[in-house]
């Protein structure tokens, strides 16, 4: 720890009271006259010892109160506001101790000096001269930047990042962009950012298309506050943007309406539905699991896996091709109502109201998933969402697809993805995912395959290099386990019932009372290694989030992976030689 004599320039801010309780972990200090001191402020003191060091404690401002001293009833605010009764406006701040330096856990003697904490000794006060590798995540109330322990992100001593707060107003996906850009951008992953790539999926509008196009709002200002935390005010550099084939376009042309440049379809065929036992993910509502059918489920994809044969783009199953989704589930429907082949395809022990229940949603699921699975696109136009061949940056547009279709295709993608980086079989590169709604994905109660793959990330995604960056309004409605494994937990503007749960029993009575009128822009950040939350300013993207702040598109961003790889995939051309270059 810096010592106080030393390093901490200035006259003291206050001094240690004598007429409340000190403690080793909390203390209250007199504030000067003419001083001030505010929440979040980080100040610092010296206790004296006998044949020892001194003890130097740092802690940060968690209360602070200003009282008449002389006054002894409430009206006499008035008299002493007139003149007429003497009395000295008093403020008293309560400090919240975060580091003790040697580690000897005795109380400050009162009337010891404090002072606030700049510089290096600030630094020592919020562990940030522990942090070998530095995320910068925005500034504090003093304005000096923030820093994040990358070891409790990369997975190296922890993992995953909750954040939770009221929707529109939180600026959750705004946080998360910018811890991501920060990420990549601030050097803290040394050589390893070069590889690391990031999956985003977008539920919410088209805000996050357009993360490649720099702000034209971005202002002097803004761009001072990015070299403030020692990072460019720029666009990410490599993006690339999926979204699902318009409905009832048989060219499966991608079904955005504001970027109009590098954006690519994404698809599953019917070859790949069956192949890749991909049936459970129609059935992704978290009570599902509890209901008898999904044997039904189980068995019906197993007998896909097995008899479904590729033919001309679609299957043959039993000798009967199938070219859309629709021909699939009424084929499934009709040898499952069938009762010659019913056994074949769902087992001796299922009745027929099981098998009628699972029928009604496989039927009620072909509007939804019509347009994801299908059989009359070419099978080698590049199709899928692989971000071991996509840019850095991945996104993956929802927002158009019903509910149904969304939990189909986090759920498919999150497990391809999953699965790709065990067999992988190392950590590196990193794979951060973002994704909003994680109420929706993985509710506490009941079970579904995207829990369980949410799940089974938010356990051993640490050590496969797969980070979870999960947004939510409620996290007291998100599976424990998920929240439990976050080493980082963010809060921003909450609602007033929900900052009562015991999920954010990690914020001080205060800190859910100021996160009640926390303003867009402002969090509350919890990380392993510092005892109390700081709370963060971050600036304004430099990136656009709407398509009326976005600025020329950059140029890596004019093709699509389609018109990259091959113009002529589309229409079924051969694959050619490295000959047939286009004479132009």
């Amino acid at each position: 720890m810096i010592g106080v004599d030393d390093e901490v320039s200035g006259e003291p801010v206050g001094r240690v009271l004598g007429t409340a309780d000190a403690t080793p972990l909390q203390f209250w200090t007199a504030v000067t006259p003419g001083s001030y001191l505010q929440l979040d402020d980080v100040v610092v003191t010296r206790r004296e010892l006998p044949d020892r060091e001194p003890v130097t404690i740092a802690g940060v401002v968690t209360q602070v109160r200003a009282r008449h001293e002389g006054a002894q009833f409430d009206s006499d605010v008035f008299a002493i506001a007139d003149g007429t009764l003497p009395a000295l406006v008093q403020e008293a701040a309560e400090i919240t101790t975060t580091r003790v330096d040697p580690e000897l856990y005795v109380p400050p003697a009162p009337g010891a000096r404090v002072l606030r904490a700049s510089g290096e000794a600030r630094d020592a006060a919020l562990h940030f001269d522990r942090m070998e590798r530095r995320v910068p995540m925005g500034t504090g109330r003093d304005g000096v930047p923030v820093f994040l322990n990358a070891d409790f992100l990369d997975g190296t001593r922890g993992a995953h990042v909750s954040i939770s707060g009221i929707s529109g107003v939180a600026t959750k996906t705004s946080f998360a962009t910018f811890l991501l850009y920060s990420v990549f951008r601030s050097g803290a992953l040394g050589g390893d950012a070069v590889n690391a790539k990031a999956l985003i999926f977008n539920v919410k509008g088209e805000d996050l298309l357009f993360l490649d196009h720099p702000n034209l709002k971005l202002d002097e200002r803004t761009t001072a506050a990015y070299a403030h935390l020692g990072l460019p005010a720029t666009a990410f550099p490599d993006v690339r943007v999926y979204a699902p084939p318009r409905p009832g376009d048989s060219s499966g042309a991608p079904d955005v309406n504001s970027r109009l440049t590098g954006v690519d379809s994404f698809y599953w065929t019917l070859e790949e539905f069956c192949a890749d036992r991909l049936l459970p993910y129609v059935f992704a509502d978290a009570d599902d699991e509890r209901q008898q059918y999904t044997m039904v489920v189980h068995s019906v994809t197993a007998h896909l896996a097995r008899h479904a044969l590729p033919a001309d783009g679609g299957v043959s199953v039993d000798g009967v091709r199938l070219g859309s989704y629709g021909d699939l589930v009424d084929h499934v429907v009709e040898q499952l109502t069938d009762d010659a082949t019913r056994m074949t395809w769902a087992g001796s022990a299922v009745n027929m109201g099981t098998v009628n229940a699972f029928a009604r949603r496989l039927i009620g699921s072909k509007k939804d998933l019509a347009r994801l699975i299908r059989g009359d696109l070419a099978t080698r136009r590049p199709h899928a969402i692989n971000t071991a061949e996509s840019a850095q940056v991945t996104v993956v547009d929802l927002h158009n697809l019903p509910d149904r279709a969304q939990r189909f295709v986090v759920g498919v993608t999150l497990k391809t993805e999953f699965e790709r980086k065990e067999k992988q079989g190392t950590a590196k590169p990193l794979l951060f995912v973002v994704l909003d709604e994680l109420n929706k994905y993985a509710p506490r109660e009941g079970s579904s395959p995207i829990k369980e793959v949410l799940l089974d990330i938010a356990e051993r995604g640490r050590s496969l290099g797969v980070i979870l960056i999960g947004a939510q309004q409620t996290a007291s409605e998100v599976e424990r386990r998920i929240v439990t494994n976050s080493a980082i937990r963010v809060v921003g503007r909450l609602d007033p019932a929900e900052a009562s749960r015991p999920e954010y029993g990690f914020l001080p009575q205060v800190m859910r009372q100021r996160a009640l009128l926390a303003r867009p822009g402002t969090m509350f950040v919890n990380q392993p290694d510092i005892p109390v939350p700081l709370c963060v300013e971050f600036p304004f993207p430099a990136w656009a989030t709407r398509h009326s702040e976005a600025g020329a598109p950059p140029s890596a961003s004019l093709r699509s992976i389609v018109q990259g790889a091959d113009p002529f995939a589309v229409v079924g051309g051969g694959g050619g030689s490295p000959d047939d270059d286009i004479p132009f």
